[in-house]
């Protein structure tokens, strides 16, 4: 058996380079072989303080510990909210107390077939995906190896992000009342681009007037106005993607695609609900803009239904909600082979942020990384001490073992974050 020593040995010397299809690589089989069975023994959903606000943002996230005999914990995250997902893991735990927490792929099946016999998505499946962020991160303090050296090492040494706004401000800077600044801001960080939303909020909210069933010529032309003044006050010097929050219709969708053609738009994100993926072929063919789509959507099944449609240009998922950071990497595989890129959705906690970095770095086909400046800046430093923060527009992944996360205690000592055992051997 190779021991945890050789393993390392090998994997600094770059014997176990080399990524497969299947997020099951080498590394990981090597890291799970050497550092044997660890049965896990207790189950815990980490809730939030439901009144506590960070600078105006209510964490509304639900963190899933696993424990296992070895004394090592692993950390996973789902959100939004903690009550029907605490549920959810209870029903799952007795398909995971006393099984081997290595066996990533075997568990995953598992609690996907249990989950399979209703109507599959919602909370169980977000509780699977937070289980199986946590298997990985046990896998890695475990075996001495940050998450992405277990998913088949770097394919990227940084990973370009762009930041999106939706409603979270800048140093009190929002995209429909300060475009320019907002630009201006992140370009002196190196960061070149911005994602917006002028069709569902600010002056205009065309949205709201119509239900994302009809839009005027004067809200077409007049949602136009932060892209201009972003393209007028920093040129081509910063990419602008638009997020049309799944709320359009067909005709709708085209003609906002066809208004903005001529500003160069880095992609359209989620201009429909991803249930009818023929609707979202016909906008593609129709429009020079990329496709984006979706963080809706969960587990490789939906995402190969959509590449087979030729329905996106640019895949998005959420690795807190698709089913975990094994099945994002297979999305991703899977992406690659049709030669579409990925640009994975980050709106979310901490340990998203993480894990969503984690795998990026793994990526050979990796596009851009969504960032949310209020988030990593303000909010998640409360709960984490080593958040990571992108360095002249690039963030990198932790090198310390797992998802390289070190949480905060005192967020737990003062009651805004609280422990409760879900399941226990």
């Amino acid at each position: 058996m190779m021991t945890r020593r050789d393993l390392l040995k090998a994997t600094a010397g770059g014997s176990l380079a080399g990524a497969g299809i299947a997020p099951w690589t080498p590394q990981a089989q090597a890291a799970a072989a050497a550092v044997g069975p660890m049965k896990i023994t207790k189950i815990e959903g980490v809730r939030f303080r439901q009144d506590l606000k960070i600078q105006g943002i209510a964490p509304n996230w639900m963190w899933v510990r696993l424990h296992t005999d070895t004394g090592i914990i692993g950390i996973g995250e789902s959100y939004p909210g903690y009550e029907a997902h605490r549920g959810a893991l209870k029903e799952l735990a007795g398909l995971l107390l006393g099984k081997d927490a290595t066996k990533i792929e075997r568990l995953w099946q598992d609690l996907f077939y249990h989950i399979s016999y209703q109507p599959w998505g919602g909370a169980e499946t977000r509780m699977l995906t937070a289980i199986n962020i946590a298997q990985w991160d046990l896998l890695g303090k475990a075996s001495g190896l940050p998450v992405y050296k277990l998913l088949g090492g770097k394919s990227q040494e940084k990973l370009m992000v762009y930041n999106t706004m939706n409603g979270w401000p800048i140093n009190g800077m929002r995209e429909h009342t300060a475009p320019e600044k907002l630009a201006e801001f992140l370009l002196g960080r190196g960061i070149k681009g911005i994602k917006i939303y002028p069709y569902d909020r600010g002056p205009v909210n065309a949205l709201a007037r119509h239900g994302g069933t009809f839009i005027t010529q004067a809200e077409l032309k007049q949602s136009l106005d932060p892209v201009q003044r972003i393209r007028k006050a920093a040129g081509d010097e910063i990419e602008i993607a638009l997020d049309l929050s799944s709320r359009w219709n067909l005709p709708c969708s085209m003609q906002i695609a066809h208004s903005l053609e001529p500003y160069g738009i880095m992609f359209l994100e989620d201009a429909m609900l991803p249930d009818n993926l023929e609707a979202y072929a016909s906008l593609a063919r129709e429009t020079s803009i990329p496709i984006c789509i979706s963080e809706r959507l969960a587990t490789r099944f939906r995402f190969r239904e959509m590449f087979e449609a030729r329905a996106v240009d640019v895949v998005m998922y959420d690795v807190t909600w698709c089913g975990g950071i094994s099945e994002a990497k297979k999305i991703s595989d899977m992406a690659d082979t049709y030669k579409i890129p990925t640009a994975p959705h980050t709106g979310g906690g901490p340990l998203l942020w993480y894990a969503s970095i984690h795998t990026a770095t793994s990526l050979t086909n990796f596009f851009i990384m969504e960032s949310v400046y209020h988030l990593y800046n303000d909010v998640y430093p409360h709960f984490l001490r080593n958040v990571p923060a992108p360095v002249n527009g690039y963030v990198t992944a932790p090198e310390t073992p797992g998802l390289g996360i070190e949480v905060r205690e005192e967020a737990f000592r003062n009651g805004d974050a609280v422990t409760e055992t879900v399941a226990e051997l």
